[in-house]
């Protein structure tokens, strides 16, 4: 009984049992005898108040408890062997040493078979709960505790899963919404903000969330291709399920946010990741089946927007039976979410949306429209609806070019679905990002190479003479509208002081004359080379199509604004062919946009202003036909005086008969169709032999080199006036008001002097310069006062060119100037000829002194030069020196 008693207590007491048992360990030992507390210690039978009943267990809390640790010194005492006492031998374990210790404890208790929560590890254990996490889940749990992370802080511990890119056979989509991988994305997004520096060292995300929070914004932009770089399993998936990621990404960034400013939710109680440079643009024309619920980077010009409208996002509803509140109910872009029933008093409805309680946000829908540069021949334009949700509304007006980041969206609207025919549907796109394609943009596109190329090529001293010429360099001659649509192109400088007085920087050209003259094909290029341009005819724009309209939504009935041509061609140039068509009604409505730059609409309760800051260049034809030399521009066109006076650079176009330029002009229009012929592009005819020979004698610019230089010039270059020569303009707009009075030919306005003074500028930022110099300014005179002389009678012309030749010889070579005197007097010999004797003979003789004597009107007195010069002789002249006499042959 003694020992059964003892053996039962050895297991009940726990200090007594740790006692006995290092005493009964070692054999051998003289143990003091247990007769002197078996009395009280052992006793027979259980103590007082420990009645056992079956399935109660045992109470170890007797009476007699505390005996159990009365000390009992013969007892209290450890064994010497195998403790050494010496602790200076032990050193603290390293942590790799310690980890490598509770690994080998381990193995050998699953050796063992031993299986339990308390185990000999120092630390605890991850694989209790699930064996299947990694080893880096303790290695993090271990870093973490080393550095002293709070509770606070456990549920970053948690890390989800290590291998996110295996979806073990799931969808993106699928994968994505699961818990784990969410959480993994979570994880992976808060930290990639959190530590994402450039090259610089600076903390990228730190200074952007900084500025958003400063102009209390919600949006956070992300680059997609830092994304890539760091997180690329997140970039990955970012396109294939945009909707489910920037879920993810929206709650991690606003953690990032709140733990910099923790009362920021105070302002903005979402914080919403946009995301900007995704690699791949697509076409609005492109968009297919594939992209759908994909995240898409498109581009277009914004031709219509709504009002900003409020949206439900969280809604509850009111019982009208008994008043009960239902709700939040969280409203998706797809579909109304409503009650079944109400929980309270089970009745069906009605229930009316609870006002005070439902949370909105922002709502605009705007329609982008394909560029008008890159709609195909013969094809309408595409446009395609968007959302603008949240501060995203605004971000854009009609008439803006747009590069849109989005997810394309199957539209689940019933009228629309209906409207097209069910079961197909209509698409949209739910705006992410939006950057409306201003200054910068353009230049952004130019690579270093480019730049340099640019640069470069500024410094020919001939660059202006290069550019000229390389306008439209498969029309023969026409080097003054060549000159007025080099200008035009480049462009002036805007001005607008303190916001009061705005004066265009754009320089409106107008080419009129017989047809057959090539002006089409002039717009043509143009439209080819221009960085943004729109191109309409007058018979073909009305209007309401040049400038805006207003028209009701098809589904919220409510008045929206279109854009028309000249919104739509905002810093860029408007082409109007067959200007002479239109109708007047029409043609006035483009007065506003040629002065002030802006179309203002008052229709259907809308008053509103819009930006039309374009270029206009138009052709036209005159009256019946053909221009009359011997009438006044004024009736030769039907043109009113605001609309002439509105444009910079009038250019008259005469087709004269002229035999040498005639067999020129012919030469190079086959050499042109020999060299372009489609045959040629299969090795037909050695295209070296044939060389185009323009009018010009400098080497002119490649096409896409001119293209990016004046992308370059317009955006960079903005040159000023400080050192303009004012007596000269004022001198030259006062001589030419004197003159436009005397002949009665088109009104000499201030608009004029303005003109010139854009001229100017255009001409500095073609040779990239930042001031206007003198050379400048005698270009803009010369321009002006071609375009002026051009539109006089042909009877007063020539008196012009005589008053006003110092400034019309300005960067004229001598021999151009020699060869037009020539001319001139070609044409008088031949006039006399036929008037005399009824023919004209094949060889003209011209007395040298005759072109002696107007040679030296113009200080120009040595003509050995021009005799010797191509000039002379590719127009069939020939000196001889011993008649003394010039000969043409024809």
């Amino acid at each position: 009984m003694a020992d059964s008693s003892e053996s039962y207590h050895m297991a009940t007491s726990p200090s007594r049992t740790s006692r006995r048992g290092d005493l009964t360990s070692s054999p051998g030992r003289d143990l003091p005898p247990f007769e002197d507390e078996s009395e009280g210690l052992l006793g027979e039978g259980p103590l007082p108040g420990e009645e056992e009943e079956e399935g109660d267990g045992e109470d170890l809390i007797g009476m007699g408890m505390e005996r159990d640790y009365r000390p009992i010194p013969a007892l209290d005492q450890y064994e010497a062997e195998g403790l050494d006492l010496d602790d200076e031998d032990l050193s603290e374990l390293s942590p790799g040493a310690r980890a490598a210790a509770e690994e080998a404890m381990r193995r050998r208790d699953r050796e063992q078979g031993i299986s339990g929560r308390l185990r000999r590890g120092l630390l605890y254990d991850s694989e209790d709960e699930d064996d299947e996490l990694p080893a880096s889940r303790r290695r993090r749990i271990g870093e973490r505790a080393a550095e002293g992370i709070t509770d606070g802080e456990e549920e970053e511990m948690i890390e989800s899963i290590e291998n996110l890119e295996d979806m073990k056979g799931h969808t993106v989509r699928e994968w994505v919404s699961m818990a784990a991988p969410r959480l993994e994305i979570y994880n992976r997004f808060k930290n990639f903000l959190r530590t994402h520096v450039d090259e610089n060292g600076h903390n990228v995300f730190k200074e952007k969330i900084s500025d958003m929070c400063k102009e209390n914004k919600e949006s956070l932009a992300v680059n997609y291709e830092d994304l890539a770089a760091r997180e690329h399993v997140l970039a990955y998936f970012l396109p294939e399920a945009p909707a489910e990621m920037l879920k993810v990404f929206d709650e991690a960034a606003k953690e990032v946010v709140l733990a910099m400013y923790p009362k920021y939710d105070r302002i903005a109680h979402e914080i919403h990741v946009r995301i900007c440079n995704l690699p791949l643009v697509e076409e609005i024309r492109s968009l297919r089946q594939l992209h759908l619920n994909q995240l898409i980077r498109t581009s277009g010009v914004v031709s219509s927007c709504t009002g900003v409208l409020p949206q439900l996002s969280m809604v509850k509803y009111n019982c009208n039976k008994c008043n009960f509140v239902q709700g939040p109910f969280f409203q998706s872009q797809n579909q109304e979410v409503k009650p079944g029933s109400c929980p309270e008093c089970q009745s069906q409805g009605p229930f009316d949306i609870n006002m005070e309680e439902t949370v909105y946000q922002n709502y605009q829908r705007i329609k982008i429209q394909e560029s008008p540069g890159k709609v195909p021949a013969g094809r309408l334009p595409r446009s395609k609806d968007a959302i603008l949700l949240a501060d995203l509304v605004d971000s854009c007006k009609p008439g803006d070019e747009i590069e849109l980041t989005g997810i394309y969206h199957n539209n689940y609207d019933g009228s629309l679905n209906m409207a097209n025919g069910f079961p197909v549907f209509a698409t949209v796109i739910l705006a992410n990002h939006i950057t409306r394609r201003d200054e910068g943009v353009a230049v952004a596109e130019l690579t270093d190479e480019d730049v340099k190329a640019i640069v470069t090529l500024s410094k020919d001293e001939r660059i202006g003479e290069r550019i000229f010429a390389s306008m439209a360099p498969s029309i023969y001659g026409h080097e003054d509208i060549k000159r007025a649509l080099a200008l035009s192109l480049f462009g002036g400088e805007p001005k607008n002081p303190g916001g009061k007085h705005k004066v265009r920087g754009d320089i409106n050209v107008l080419l009129c004359g017989d047809p057959g003259t090539a002006k089409s094909q002039f717009l043509k290029y143009v439209e080819k080379v221009a960085s943004r341009a729109v191109f309409t005819t007058g018979q073909g724009a009305s209007a309401v199509g040049l400038t805006a309209y207003v028209q009701r939504h098809p589904v919220s009935r409510e008045w929206t604004l279109e854009a028309g041509a000249l919104v739509l061609a905002d810093r860029g140039v408007c082409l109007i062919d067959e200007f002479d068509k239109m109708n007047d009604a029409d043609r006035t409505s483009i007065h506003e946009a040629m002065e002030q730059q802006s179309i203002s609409i008052s229709k259907a309760g809308i008053v509103t202003s819009l930006q039309a800051r374009c270029t206009v260049i138009a052709a036209s034809n005159p009256i019946g036909g053909r221009y009359d030399p011997s009438l006044t521009f004024a009736e030769n066109v039907d043109l009113t005086e605001p609309i002439v006076s509105r444009f910079d650079v009038l250019c008259v176009v005469r087709d004269t008969v002229d035999p040498v330029q005639d067999e020129m002009l012919a030469r190079f229009v086959v050499s042109s169709h020999i060299k372009h012929h489609p045959s040629n592009k299969e090795g037909g005819v050695a295209l070296e032999e044939v060389v185009l020979h323009n009018s010009s004698d400098v080497p002119p610019i490649p096409q896409e080199l001119l293209r990016k230089y004046i992308i370059y010039a317009k955006e960079r270059v903005h040159p000023k006036l400080n050192q303009m020569d004012q007596d000269k303009v004022a001198r030259i707009y006062s001589d030419l008001r004197k003159e436009s009075m005397a002949t009665g030919s088109i009104p000499i306005t201030v608009r004029h002097i303005e003109s010139m003074i854009r001229m100017a500028e255009a001409h500095a930022k073609m040779h990239l310069r930042d001031y206007v110099l003198e050379d400048d300014v005698n270009m803009a005179i010369r321009v002006m006062l071609e375009s002026f002389i051009d539109t006089q009678k042909f009877s007063v012309m020539r008196g012009m060119r005589k008053t006003f030749a110092r400034y019309l010889a300005f960067r004229r070579d001598n021999n151009e100037l020699l060869l037009f005197i020539l001319k001139q007097l070609v044409a008088e010999q031949v006039a006399y000829q036929r008037n005399r004797y009824g023919v004209q003979n094949d060889t003209i003789e011209i007395p040298e002194k005759d072109l002696q004597d107007k040679a030296r009107q113009i200080n120009i007195h040595n003509l050995s030069a021009f005799y010797d010069s191509d000039l002379f002789r590719s127009n069939k002249f020939n000196h001889d020196g011993k008649k003394k006499l010039i000969l043409q042959q024809f």
